[in-house]
């Protein structure tokens, strides 16, 4: 079991694929860490519109709390967040998609003489479609 661990996205619409990341990450860890894209850079990519911040938060709230496990819902405004520069985190999960963002991760933090931490890879969930699931 991880001492924290980060996860991140924009989580806009909470589907199979985001509960499978979450669960991922409260399932392995003692507490959590979720980086939520700002409304600016959650946008930047998409050509639909994401919902607020605030709501997205919530939702990210109210899905969390079920694990009765502490955890912070904090800002992002890049795709690194948090987690190539923080000392107390232990492990990251990352979707098939996100891995190389994962890995760049692991390599700035050498590059700033941090420590490395866990990729924790999940699977990606595939819809009726046979593509996966994305909110975006």
């Amino acid at each position: 079991m991880f001492k924290k661990t980060v996860v991140g996205g924009t989580f806009d619409r909470l589907h199979r694929g985001h509960i499978v990341l979450l669960k991922t990450a409260f399932e392995n860890s003692e507490s959590i860490v979720i980086g939520l894209t700002s409304d600016g850079f959650a946008q930047r990519f998409r050509t639909k519109t994401v919902r607020p911040f605030e709501d997205r938060k919530a939702a990210l709230e109210d899905f969390s709390h079920k694990f009765g496990k502490p955890f912070e819902i904090i800002k992002i405004d890049d795709s690194y967040g948090v987690a190539p520069l923080a000392e107390d985190i232990d492990s990251l999960v990352v979707s098939e998609e996100t891995l190389l963002r994962g890995q760049e991760i692991n390599t700035i933090r050498y590059k700033k003489g941090k420590e490395k931490i866990i990729l924790i890879v999940v699977p990606l969930v595939l819809g009726k479609d046979g593509r996966p699931l994305s909110s975006g």
